[in-house]
């Protein structure tokens, strides 16, 4: 199923899935109709795009995995932002593709999302967030009675878990890039954790992505 509110773009889309030898079962243009329309015509992707006039596409993937649990959705976006990247895969993305992706790498994408594989614009908001999915079926470790951290180590994991770089979170805070890195290897020790990925893991299950 194509979900797109730009009706040549959508038919494009459609086209192209076509003449690669897949079934395009449904299309839309409007968020608040997919999850009916899908719910009928049972796809087994949904290719979305993230803007849509009437409700976010966040919205729409939530609903969808709500309604439909084993349908696979691939994020379509003119963003790469990796804020972007992370709302898709928290409300229930399967891959995020930025629309300047060519041909070839659409199709491929959207084989692979279809086989349950998490596809991401290559990045490093992709590669976090592809292995944070691969971890967020694991049992989180207690850390319950974790050591508190500093105000300046909390604001750091903050930025750490929006997909931010250290050479960014730097920048940001006005840091040195060693600074940076003292931060995050204190905050691993405190927390008892090994590398970033299981950091950024850690802050997004407490919200501090928002």
């Amino acid at each position: 199923m194509v979900v797109d509110d730009h009706p040549m773009w959508r038919e494009g889309v459609a086209r192209d899935l076509t003449e690669a030898g897949l079934d395009v079962v449904a299309t839309s243009g409007e968020g608040r109709q997919v999850v009916r329309v899908a719910a009928a015509a049972r796809p087994d992707l949904v290719v979305l795009d993230l803007q849509l006039p009437d409700v976010s596409g966040v919205e729409v993937v939530r609903g969808l995995r709500a309604a439909l649990p084993e349908v696979r959705v691939l994020m379509l976006s003119a963003s790469g932002e990796p804020q972007s990247v992370l709302d898709a895969v928290k409300a229930g993305a399967t891959g995020y593709l930025v629309k300047s992706a060519a041909p070839a790498e659409f199709l491929d994408a959207v084989r692979r999302t279809a086989a349950g594989e998490p596809v991401f614009t290559p990045g490093l908001a992709g590669l976090v967030l592809g292995e944070y999915r691969r971890l967020a079926a694991a049992p989180p470790a207690p850390h319950d009675d974790a050591p508190r951290l500093t105000d300046r180590e909390t604001e750091v994991l903050r930025l750490v878990a929006k997909g931010l770089s250290y050479k960014q979170i730097a920048e940001r805070l006005r840091l040195s890039h060693r600074t940076v890195q003292n931060h995050v290897q204190n905050t691993l020790g405190k927390l008892q954790l090994h590398n970033r990925v299981e950091l950024t893991r850690y802050a997004i299950e407490r919200g501090l992505d928002e």
